[in-house]
């Protein structure tokens, strides 16, 4: 009766997510509220348990770098971007698309996708407002890109994290299995995207024209300060390449960042914490109390032994299941707590193959699976929410559906491309 319970508030919290008829921040508190008043969630423990609440370290790792963004903001280095991007790619619609996948596919495996879709977005929509576009069709190509590019590396998307900490996969073991389909995935999505948004390219030659005169130095405020927010934005980046040799999560690399980026600024805290993006801060802890509710009473487990039962043997059916099974299901629960829920089940069916290569090509199905699967809805990832908030936030709102149906798209091209290459290297 209580996973019932649970599965019902959460397709109905879900649906209104989805539908947008109500805010999106107030159904996930009263579904979080519910759940935990019908005893559904694991009361106290959803503020402490890692598989059955809230993931702080999700969360003060985006609250850390909205810090950090915010600051680095102050300096013009993002009007700078725009201008310099702009010029580069002189306005073509596509050329500049191409341009702002390619610079977020590259960064997100040696940061984390989230951060670099902070970093990214800004600067987007500030271009998009120079040449007088809408923003949206090139910030929904960036979340794609970015949920494609962290794909590559352990630390470039959160699920991989928690799957290289449970198999024992290490950096360079998803630089060999996962960069090379990574890549080829993502030149194969960048011809996608001139057919998908092929409506969506406007050029206007006055607006192009104005900003090809425009001096993009000029656009620094503050160099000296700029030089400093870099030094620590590089150590932070280097603190997120080596968390696993440092024994530091990346959310207490992100917190001391921003602490030590708002000493060198000098600037006032309150203007500093407008700059965060409370409202999705708060829908997350939400969502993580309501994928809690589905966790805790079962309902998640249930449907990964299923699957477990049914593919028995066949290990390239249970590859195939656990590329598509995650990307359906990831793409509705969120892919981080997903990932944490089904990572113990896929180890102890890990345990039951004979060969190790086909065991590892299990894990490589899974997190190819829940990688993808991250675009399947505006809701699937942790870089889509956070870009999508920040959209809202600077003007250019993307709604639940205008994201969902282009990511619906990427999500079955990527993961039927993955699952010809987790065939083809670990099964003929």
């Amino acid at each position: 009766m209580s996973a019932t319970g649970a599965l019902a508030i959460f397709l109905v919290g879900f649906y209104y997510i989805a539908t947008e008829k109500i805010d999106k921040v107030k159904v996930v508190l009263i579904a979080a509220g519910l759940m935990t008043l019908l005893g559904f969630t694991p009361g106290a423990e959803v503020f402490f348990s890692e598989h059955e609440g809230i993931d702080w370290n999700v969360i003060f790792l985006l609250l850390g770098m909205m810090i950090i963004v915010g600051i680095i903001k102050q300096t013009g280095v993002f009007d700078f971007l725009a201008i310099w991007a702009a010029k580069r790619s002189r306005g073509r619609p596509y050329r500049l698309m191409v341009m702002l996948m390619a610079i977020t596919a590259i960064a997100s495996p040696l940061l984390d996708n989230v951060t670099i879709v902070m970093l990214v977005a800004p600067v987007t929509v500030v271009i998009c407002n120079r040449l007088g576009i809408a923003a949206q069709p090139y910030l929904i190509a960036e979340i794609l890109a970015s949920n494609i590019g962290g794909a590559a590396t352990l630390i470039g998307d959160p699920p991989n994290i928690i799957i290289g900490s449970r198999a024992g996969l290490t950096f360079t073991d998803f630089l060999v299995h996962m960069t090379p389909i990574v890549a080829f995935i993502f030149a194969a999505f960048v011809l996608l995207t001139k057919v998908m948004f092929r409506r969506s390219f406007q050029y206007h030659p006055e607006r192009v024209k104005e900003v090809m005169a425009l001096q993009e130095r000029r656009a620094i405020t503050d160099p000296k300060l700029l030089a400093r927010c870099l030094v620590v934005l590089g150590l932070v980046v280097l603190g997120f390449s080596l968390h696993s040799v440092l024994h530091i999560a990346p959310s207490i690399v992100a917190l001391i960042g921003a602490g030590a980026m708002m000493l060198i600024a000098k600037l006032d805290t309150d203007e500093v914490m407008r700059e965060v993006e409370w409202p999705t801060l708060v829908f997350f802890m939400g969502l993580f109390v309501m994928v809690a509710g589905l966790v805790h009473t079962g309902v998640i487990d249930v449907i990964g032994r299923w699957v477990v039962d049914v593919v028995g043997d066949q290990f390239l059916v249970a590859a195939g299941a656990l590329i598509f099974g995650s990307a359906v299901l990831g793409a509705f629960f969120d892919n981080i707590p997903y990932t944490a829920t089904m990572a113990p089940i896929v180890e102890g069916l890990v345990a039951e193959v004979p060969s190790e290569t086909i065991g590892q090509a299990l894990w490589w199905a899974f997190a190819l699976g829940a990688d993808f699967g991250g675009n399947g809805t505006a809701v699937a990832a942790s870089a889509n929410v956070v870009a999508i908030g920040i959209a809202a936030r600077m003007g250019h709102p993307i709604s639940f559906w205008q994201f969902t149906r282009y990511g619906i798209i990427t999500t079955i091209f990527s993961t039927v491309i993955a699952f010809g290459y987790v065939w083809l290297r670990y099964f003929v």
